[in-house]
């Protein structure tokens, strides 16, 4: 018999149409692989298709070249927060956003902005305790 609820996480603006992959600076000891993310040792990071996130975070416009910095972002902060990498990877997380952002035509001056925001801000983002609250309805 089918339960009478369904269980869910809230706080997603946007949702993965293709798999997406791109070569990253953070080496795991060991390959990662979740239902949506994965990470190779060589620092290869797969993001998979129906994967939800919420785009740029704090006072900021969701601009293209703000996309997808984020979403390479929100994939490495959320497997820090589910202590898949280790907190010290947190840096390079940071420097990945920043990269991605320049690469896809961000001003540089815009992109260290956002840097500076993450470095101050995103400690919280990146803890265990930020992880997303699994919901039931009715």
């Amino acid at each position: 018999m089918a339960e009478s609820y369904i269980k869910y996480r809230s706080g997603y603006k946007y949702q993965l149409v293709e798999e997406y992959q791109v070569k990253v600076s953070i080496t795991p000891k060991n390959d990662i692989k979740t239902d949506f993310i994965e990470l190779s040792t060589e620092g290869m990071l797969v993001i998979k298709k129906g994967y939800a996130w919420d785009g740029p975070s704090g006072p900021t416009i969701d601009t293209p070249n703000f996309m997808r910095g984020s979403l390479v972002h929100d994939a490495l902060y959320q497997l820090l927060r589910n202590k898949l990498i280790d907190e010290g990877w947190r840096d390079e997380a940071d420097e990945e956003l920043r990269r991605i952002c320049i690469e896809d035509g961000m001003s540089k001056i815009r992109a260290w902005w956002v840097f500076k925001a993450v470095r101050k801000w995103g400690k919280v983002a990146a803890s265990p305790e930020s992880r997303k609250k699994t919901h039931k309805a009715p």
